[in-house]
């Protein structure tokens, strides 16, 4: 199976499915990660761009990601792009992977630039419905983002729900959390929801949801069965 997950910015990817990624790279499957705003330049704390490239590095070689694509998307501005320009930047990703199940954010995200990619991954997920010469896709699902999924505040309409449970054991968690580390200025202390306390204690919560020690949770939204 190959795997990809399409976030905004470098740790969302750790955030929202890090103890996953683990998982599925440990027992052989193939993951690559897509980031559209790679360079952030607006945000707080940002080490120098060569630390950055240097963090992203490190914190996806620890989850044992196979490859990790890049994009110059304006950070905090994906409105001000046109949708087209994420799709098709999405679907050579895809393409190039031969993507069969696809990760991304929630469309309810505090974050705008979440929204943006959530919706070009919508967009994109339909790909092999408009060519029969690429890998149909098996599932879509969108990630849960500390600090951003947990602090929206919109209609109970458009809120995530857990309904697909990973499960990630102990290691899993630690090597979330060690990942997450990598990148300079993004974990906070207790009770901040990118601390490492909130991260162990949300995995035990979505285990217990599961009837497991330790999980990530998504919501899917497509799934073909075959």
């Amino acid at each position: 199976m190959s795997y990809l997950v399409v976030v905004a910015h470098p740790d969302d990817e750790v955030l929202g499915a890090g103890g996953t990624i683990h998982a599925l790279t440990q027992r052989g499957e193939e993951v690559n990660v897509c980031i559209l705003c790679s360079e952030v330049e607006i945000r707080n704390f940002r080490p120098t761009t060569e630390e950055l490239n240097s963090d992203l590095k490190e914190a996806n070689k620890l989850l044992g990601v196979n490859k990790v694509f890049q994009g110059g998307f304006p950070n905090i501005a994906l409105n001000t792009v046109k949708q087209i320009e994420l799709v098709q930047f999405i679907e050579k990703v895809m393409i190039e992977t031969k993507t069969e199940v696809l990760f991304t954010h929630h469309p309810g995200d505090l974050n705008n630039d979440h929204y943006h990619v959530s919706i070009a991954c919508q967009a994109a997920s339909r790909l092999f419905q408009r060519r029969s010469d690429v890998v149909q896709l098996k599932e879509l699902l969108f990630m849960e983002i500390p600090s951003s999924t947990d602090w929206a505040l919109n209609s109970s309409l458009n809120t995530f729900k857990a309904n697909v449970y990973f499960e990630i054991h102990e290691s899993g968690v630690e090597k979330k959390v060690e990942s997450l580390s990598k990148y300079r200025g993004v974990m906070r202390d207790y009770p901040h929801p990118r601390s490492a306390e909130n991260l162990k204690s949300l995995a035990t919560y979505r285990g217990s949801q599961a009837g497991l020690v330790y999980a990530e949770a998504f919501e899917s939204v497509f799934r073909r069965v075959f």
